[in-house]
């Protein structure tokens, strides 16, 4: 179980507006938490401007919870609750993955892989505030972009990183530890954790992983040769995609879904295991197996 947090610390509430209309639920998570004696600040993602919500009672009063900015509240916190689908948990866990802080994920997305809790189940934050709870650390990836031998470009990710084509094909050489693992031309190739491994690289075919296995996935998009194939990988391989000159295309590299970086011809992307980790707050004893049956459809 978790150890108790000290008093000053506060639960930082993060939510994706456009999933919580009004911040209904938010709120209410408030609430609760503050009931059972917790310090709670609103930072919601993907925006700063909180000026257009017209969120709080009746009369247009000021919500009797502040708003601030993540970063901000950071040397405070205590733990981050999402409210959103999987891609507000990947946007906090790049502020909390330094710090060490837990996300507690509350899915109001579409399949939520990541998230722990779904609407229905927000009062287990009573279980929450009283330390009820584990915490399961998550493999990370470092990433680089090297070009004439030098780095460009650097980010971290929980879930993938994406190599593809802008709309055309492109010509890449996969390595692990400097040996190569498989040359194709392609729509491009996604490296993923367990936990991304039920994201792109699922729907490009790539092999479903439990989530808390340490391992690296690399999955080719839409490969022009029958025997390009998902490989899985021991988590302390240097994996690396070479960008090649055969076909001059444009090509991006995506973390976690975030914003696209071009890239160019004989540009190497080195992917490894990280040494951050992303804590993920745990309360149910549902199981992996159960939840991919339950998010991809197979019970009835």
């Amino acid at each position: 179980m978790a150890s108790e947090a000290p008093e000053n610390k506060k639960i930082i509430l993060c939510p994706n507006m456009e999933s919580d209309a009004g911040l209904k639920m938010t709120l209410k998570a408030g609430d609760i938490l503050r009931k059972c004696g917790k310090q709670v600040i609103i930072c919601p993602v993907f925006s700063d401007d909180y000026s257009f919500l017209g969120i709080g009672v009746s009369g247009g009063e000021k919500p009797e919870i502040e708003f601030s900015q993540l970063e901000n509240e950071l040397p405070s916190a205590e733990m981050i609750v999402t409210f959103g689908g999987d891609g507000t948990i990947l946007r906090a866990a790049r502020a909390a993955a330094d710090p060490g802080i837990p996300i507690l994920g509350l899915n109001m997305g579409g399949k939520g892989f990541i998230a722990e809790l779904e609407t229905d189940e927000i009062g287990l934050l009573n279980t929450v505030a009283a330390g009820g709870y584990t915490i399961e650390n998550r493999m990370m990836l470092d990433v680089v972009v090297m070009r004439n031998g030098g780095p460009v470009y650097r980010d971290y990710a929980l879930n993938d990183v994406v190599v593809k084509g802008d709309n055309k094909v492109i010509d890449l050489t996969l390595f692990g530890d400097g040996q190569e693992i498989s040359h194709f031309s392609g729509d491009g190739a996604v490296v993923a954790t367990p936990t991304g491994s039920t994201a792109y690289s699922m729907a490009a075919g790539g092999p479903i992983v439990e989530p808390s296995a340490h391992n690296i996935i690399i999955t080719p998009i839409c490969a022009h040769i029958l025997d390009a194939k998902s490989f899985v990988l021991v988590s302390d391989r240097k994996v690396s995609i070479e960008i090649g000159w055969r076909k001059h295309n444009p090509a991006f590299i995506s973390v976690d879904g975030g914003d696209r970086v071009q890239i160019q011809s004989g540009d190497v992307v080195a992917v490894s295991k990280s040494e951050r980790y992303t804590r993920l707050v745990r309360l149910s004893d549902r199981s992996f197996y159960r939840k991919v049956s339950e998010k991809l459809g197979e019970r009835e």
